[in-house]
């Protein structure tokens, strides 16, 4: 990628990965992804805002000359992941002088996980300030928007807030600021999804703080820059606030037929009754969308076979992501069958212990569905819909 000017003396010098698909060996990357980097000149002091990955160190090199940056004087660390901070090593050995500005907690990580020198960092705390001459960092610690030490800079002057991984998405494009909104809105969501959604109350908390600040631009540290902020911050509104849809999200596996039967019968039956349904054969699942459907989803239904004594490995990947990434869905259940036993229901209820839900009465049938099973469908649904019409969600 290219160093772009963003306002007169604050350069995008970043990299682009059009090409990498899968990001922390877990989650795929259809669009591939950016890692953003900013320089920022003052009149007494220039500053790098984060690095790159380390699979693209020399792209930055290169891009910091081709405007001619010849001393960084700080290296701002907004987060300790290598995406973002894995270049600082090589940072520091090309700029002798530079000094690694980062909060307590990032600086043990960066030392620990990059044994970057301990005698090349400046700490700062929350609301700390850093001169430039004539432009003015202000940073802001926002722990949790998915690791313990994150933390955003705010250039008061200029109105741009630098959040790290907060709005951003893995979204690889050549415009330097949003392209189509629409486009980068899924891809934004399905970030969110995807590592943030957990820790939901500590992110509105963070919205409340940065409510405070007059924002003209949002620089985050993947995917294109958001020169109208209110887009993407009404959107981290929408998805940490309560609010669900009129929606059952259906992740599901088939081994002979029996559990597919039941999915299929089952989607026709919520769709009659005015039930938004996405239904997701999980052997051909992208993890992102399914993530992405539990961020406003009312009800989850787990459709599972039972192999041996449990649930299919397949589902249980299902439920341990639902587990793992905390959505605010109010109501929950299993569906399936199973050949001669087991407990696959119990299992699968016990591993969504960190859901706040209701529980609904499962269908979980022996063999292949029968007629009163597929009645049994019916009434599961016809629950669901009352549900979704109490909590106010059902369209009338």
């Amino acid at each position: 990628m290219a160093a772009r000017e963003i306002v007169p003396g604050v350069f995008s010098v970043g990299a682009i990965d059009w090409d990498r698909r899968l990001f922390d060996e877990l989650i795929p990357l259809p669009d591939g992804t950016t890692y953003n980097s900013y320089l920022v000149r003052g009149s007494k002091k220039t500053a790098l805002i984060d690095t790159v990955d380390p699979t693209k160190t020399a792209e930055l090199m290169g891009n910091l000359e081709s405007i001619g940056v010849e001393t960084i004087d700080y290296i701002v660390s907004s987060h300790a992941e290598q995406d973002h901070s894995g270049s600082i090593p090589a940072m520091l050995e090309r700029f002798g002088d530079a000094k690694v500005v980062t909060n307590q907690k990032c600086r043990d990580f960066l030392v620990d996980l990059l044994h970057a020198p301990e005698d090349r960092f400046i700490v700062i705390g929350d609301g700390d300030t850093l001169d430039l001459g004539e432009r003015t960092f202000e940073f802001i610690i926002a722990p949790w928007v998915h690791w313990p030490e994150t933390m955003l800079t705010y250039l008061k002057e200029d109105r741009i807030l630098f959040p790290c991984d907060l709005f951003g998405s893995h979204y690889a494009t050549s415009s330097l600021y949003v392209p189509d909104e629409g486009a980068v809105y899924e891809s934004a969501k399905r970030y969110y999804a995807e590592i943030m959604m957990p820790f939901r109350s500590s992110i509105k908390a963070h919205l409340a703080k940065l409510a405070t600040r007059d924002i003209d631009l949002i620089a985050p540290s993947h995917g294109p820059i958001y020169d109208h902020p209110a887009f993407i911050v009404d959107a981290y509104r929408d998805w940490t606030g309560d609010a669900v849809t009129n929606t059952v999200v259906l992740p599901y596996v088939s081994m002979h037929g029996s559990t597919q039967a039941m999915v299929e019968h089952f989607v026709d039956a919520l769709m009659e009754r005015g039930v938004e349904v996405q239904p997701f054969n999980l052997p051909r699942t992208d993890i992102g969308d399914l993530a992405k459907a539990l961020v406003d989803a009312a009800t989850v239904v787990i459709g599972a076979p039972t192999v041996i004594f449990g649930p299919h490995p397949q589902a249980v990947y299902a439920t341990y992501l639902a587990n793992l990434l905390r959505p605010k869905t109010r109501y929950a259940t299993v569906i399936g069958s199973y050949g001669w036993g087991g407990k696959t229901v119990d299992t699968i209820v016990e591993m969504l212990g960190r859901l706040k839900v209701e529980f609904l009465d499962p269908v979980y049938v022996k063999g292949h569905p029968k007629e009163e099973d597929f009645a049994a469908l019916d009434r599961l649904a016809d629950e669901i819909a009352k549900k979704h019409e109490e909590a106010g969600i059902l369209p009338s």
